[in-house]
Parts: structure tokens; C-alpha cells; sequence
């Protein structure tokens, strides 16, 4: 099953060169009215001449890149070097007046969960993603902010909210489609013949949405401390929508929970009719080996070299043993037919 992997260094790949790495760069006013794009090199003047707030979208950036962003917002050395390099733990860290949160994402590819980083700067005035690996766009996101000027007035915590929404939000679908899956999974399991590719794919479903629950389960701690703490960051406002995300990480953690508890269920009940097939041919190969041991113990009886046997001068004698043989062999048979042997 082929999986896809995040990026283990800065430098980008020749797949890659061709897609922006700056997908964003806009400034927003006090009243949460776009401003427009801004090039990175502006940053700096705009923060210092409005109290505009810049929301910018990174997609895999080079170490150029954040030194740049690092120099514009003054960003902490050990954030930038997390957000230079993947497979970071989901986590939050402040460092001074800035949040720095690691947010695992997920997506579908192919029939299998693809698994990707979302890393986030969030300051007073500044709201920076950065994307690695298989992760959507969040440019829908930024246009539901965007559709409600009231709410973005509350500033770059507001963007943050949107952003964890809609990369917990992305997750259910993800549990739906492997119930589906499952559903359609416990048709095969139930059918007379044994496939071993059911087993397998039981197996890497579970796997799957161990991994994803890893995922997710962090993301409890850090929605409930967006909702507790932080208040230099986050306004009181803002805190019952981090409130709503929570909710839905307890939702799509459960439903992870659930997913994986059938999952081993499945896979349970599909050991045991294995198992209790395997049983109903042993027994059946069992009851033939029975009938055909009274005829075996009988000829073998007959075919020791004894010259004087009191059966052999009799000329009924061989009919009689046959007689007797083939009644015994039935005998056997209904014997193990009423009790389901056969």
C-alpha cells in the first residue's frame, strides 16, 4: 500500500518546483476588510504604518523562505526549525507573544489515508501556515473569513479558528468512507469462500485509523488550551468557536475510536469462520476416516495367513461378512449424520 511521505529536507522536489510556495501573502484592516496581496518584502512597512493584520499560506518552503519570514516577524530560531523540517509531533509551544502550533492533516489518496503537517505562527498582528505533504488548500477557509468581515475583525485568532476547523472538519469524511468500506468489507467476510485479501485490508484499515487517531487525539489538548489560556492571543470572542473545534475533535476521536473497535470485531469474526471452517472439514474428513475404519479392521482381520479360520468352510460366511461390514459402515454413517459430522 503505497503511502505519501512528507518532506524530510527543505530543499523541494523537481515534481514540486513548479507549485508556488508562497500561496498567500494578504493584509487585512482592523475591520476585517481585505486590504490586498502584499509581497513578502512589504511586510514590514505595512505592520509598521497600519494596524493591519497579514495572513500569509505557505506550501513546503525552502530555508530561504522562512529566514525571510523569520526576519519579518521576528519568529523564534526553534519554531522555524520545526516548521523547516517534517514529521514534527502535534503539539502547541509559545514562545514570547507568538503560539507556535503542529497540526497533523489527512486526506485520501487512492483508497488509503496520506498523512501531512500543518505548522502554524500565530502572533498578535500575523497568522502564518505552513503546509507539508498531503494536505488541502485552506484557501476555502480564508474565503469563509473573508465572507464575514464582522467576525475576521477579531483578528488573526479568528484565522486560526478557521484553520483548525477546517482541518478537523476534513477528518470525518475520512471515518465515513472507511464505514462505508467496511460495510461493504463484511459482505466477503460472511461469504462461504475465505479471501485473503479481506483479512489484509481489515488489517491496514486499522492501522490507518490507529495512525489517524494519533493524530487527532492531540489536537484535544491543544483546542482546550485555545479555549482556557493564551489571552494575549486569543480574544474572549473567539474562544467559544475554539469551543465548537474542540467538540468536533472529541467527535471525530470517538468516531476513530468506534471505527476501530469494528474494525477488530471484523477481524475477529473473520478468524472464526475461518476457524469454525477449518472445524467442519476436520470433522468430516474425521467421520470418513471412521467409516473406513470398520471395513479396514474386518479385511485386514481376513487377510492375516491363518489356514484354520472357523468362517472360511462356511459358504455363507463371506456374504455374512459383507452383510455385517456394510452395516456397520451405515450404522457409522447415520451415527454421524444426526450428529452433523457429515
Amino acid at each position: 500500500m503505497k503511502r505519501m511521505q512528507l518532506s524530510q529536507s527543505p530543499a523541494r522536489s523537481a515534481a514540486s518546483s513548479d507549485a508556488p510556495m508562497v500561496v498567500n501573502c494578504v493584509a487585512y484592516s482592523r475591520e476585517g476588510r481585505r486590504i490586498g496581496d502584499i509581497g513578502l518584502d512589504q511586510i514590514s512597512d505595512v505592520m509598521r504604518d497600519s494596524d493591519a493584520f497579514i495572513w500569509v499560506g505557505l506550501h513546503e518552503p525552502d530555508e530561504a523562505l522562512l529566514e525571510k519570514l523569520q526576519e519579518e516577524f521576528d519568529l523564534h530560531d526553534l519554531a522555524i526549525e520545526d516548521a523547516q523540517y517534517a514529521h514534527q509531533r502535534t503539539k502547541i509551544e509559545a514562545y514570547g507573544d507568538s503560539l507556535f502550533i503542529v497540526a497533523q492533516t489527512a486526506q485520501l489518496v487512492g483508497g488509503s489515508i496520506a498523512f501531512g503537517e500543518t505548522h502554524i505562527f500565530l502572533g498578535s498582528r500575523y497568522l502564518i501556515t505552513v503546509r507539508h505533504g498531503a494536505s488541502l488548500s485552506y484557501a476555502p477557509a480564508r474565503r469563509t473569513c473573508e465572507a464575514a468581515p464582522e467576525l475576521l475583525t477579531l483578528g488573526p485568532s479568528f484565522g486560526l479558528y478557521a484553520i483548525l476547523d477546517f482541518i478537523v472538519d476534513n477528518f470525518l469524511p475520512i471515518v465515513s468512507d472507511f464505514r462505508e468500506e467496511l460495510q461493504e468489507l463484511e459482505q466477503d467476510i460472511f461469504r462461504e469462500t475465505y479471501k485473503r485479501d479481506t483479512i489484509k485490508r481489515l488489517y491496514d484499515m486499522q492501522r490507518e485509523l490507529m495512525t489517524l487517531r494519533l493524530a487527532v487525539a492531540p489536537l484535544q489538548d491543544i483546542t482546550n488550551q485555545l479555549v482556557r489560556l493564551h489571552p494575549h492571543l486569543i480574544r474572549d470572542e473567539t474562544r467559544v468557536y475554539f469551543r465548537d473545534v474542540y467538540d468536533h475533535v472529541i467527535r471525530v476521536n470517538e468516531a476513530t475510536s468506534t471505527m476501530r473497535e469494528m474494525l477488530g470485531a471484523a477481524i475477529n469474526v473473520n478468524l472464526s469462520l475461518v476457524t469454525f471452517g477449518q472445524n467442519e472439514v476436520m470433522k468430516k474428513l474425521a467421520g470418513w476416516a471412521a467409516m473406513l475404519a470398520a471395513p479396514t479392521l474386518i479385511t485386514s482381520w481376513y487377510g492375516m495367513n491363518f489356514h484354520h479360520m472357523p468362517e472360511l468352510d462356511k459358504g455363507w460366511a463371506y456374504p455374512s461378512m459383507i452383510v455385517i461390514t456394510v452395516s456397520l459402515v451405515g450404522g457409522i454413517y447415520i451415527a454421524l449424520k444426526r450428529a452433523r459430522w457429515l
